[in-house]
């Protein structure tokens, strides 16, 4: 009888432990509040009668529609590295006032309107990338900022992002120039976790004469008071600053057996033209 209760045990945990690894989560970039708006990010973006990627399709929407967030639903939908929940939305087209489902993948992580211009922030699709570490290929997300002006799109760029537990908070900010020859604006986006040893990762956008012009990404990550790897920039604004450049910084910190810490630092100086930049 021992025993048999013992089979039925293990076979109870197996079962168990397999519905954990099939439980889907969402992404907390994706946790969007009711009742407030939201906007759309990717193009053709399908309304659905119901929840689910079967349901039928009642309507598509362009990027930059606003919606109205009404209901988060449970049930979440995962496309390569991008996990999300359903929403029930709102929206007004063509003067018309409709309701239907939505994939929260397809929102943007963040929205900015500047001088006429709306700024889009989203996760846009997952590629193959080979990693160079381990010469293996891997997921990796990437991400994306538009730039529309009335109802047209005027430029867009792409760069890979986090995964993951990295993908757990997400902003997008819109800061000056910072004295850089005719840059109108310096957007910024990111991502990260929330927890120690997860990545965080920041994406400056230059804006210029219409277009977008990415910088080199900057990456962060620390565990505790034992180690971290942090990167930014010095702009021509900040202490320190050069005219017509920016300096990118990096600095580690590690401890080895005996609590002494170790530290590493480098620096480089990108030129700017005005309209694009070099390694000095």
């Amino acid at each position: 009888m021992r025993s048999l209760l013992t089979v039925v045990l293990v076979l109870f945990l197996q079962l168990f432990s397999a519905q954990e690894e099939n439980m889907m989560y969402a992404d907390g970039i994706f946790n969007f509040e009711e009742n407030k708006t939201q906007k759309i990010f990717t193009d053709w973006t399908r309304v659905r009668k119901e929840p689910d990627v079967k349901s039928q399709v009642t309507d598509s929407l362009q990027t930059n529609q606003q919606v109205m967030i009404l209901k988060k639903e449970e049930a979440v939908l995962r496309l390569g590295e991008r996990g999300a929940n359903w929403y029930r939305v709102s929206y007004n087209k063509g003067g018309t006032v409709s309701e239907g489902y939505i994939w929260g993948g397809n929102l943007c992580v963040g929205y900015r309107n500047k001088n006429g211009y709306d700024f889009l922030f989203g996760l846009s699709k997952t590629v193959d990338r080979k990693s160079k570490e381990y010469n293996e290929t891997e997921k990796q997300n990437i991400a994306g900022i538009k730039v529309i002006e009335g109802n047209v799109l005027i430029d867009e760029v792409y760069f890979d992002t986090g995964r993951g537990e990295e993908l757990s908070y997400g902003t997008f900010t819109i800061e000056s120039g910072h004295k850089l020859q005719n840059v109108e604006l310096t957007l910024k986006a990111m991502v990260s976790g929330e927890a120690c040893g997860i990545a965080s990762y920041d994406q400056y956008v230059l804006f210029r004469d219409k277009k977008l012009v990415p910088l080199p990404q900057l990456t962060n990550v620390g565990d505790a008071d034992v180690y971290y790897h942090s990167e930014k920039f010095i702009f021509p604004n900040d202490q320190g600053g050069i005219p017509n450049a920016f300096v990118f910084k990096m600095e580690e910190m590690e401890k080895d057996d005996k609590d002494r810490e170790k530290k590493k630092r480098s620096s480089k100086t990108y030129l700017w033209n005005g309209s694009s930049y070099q390694m000095k």
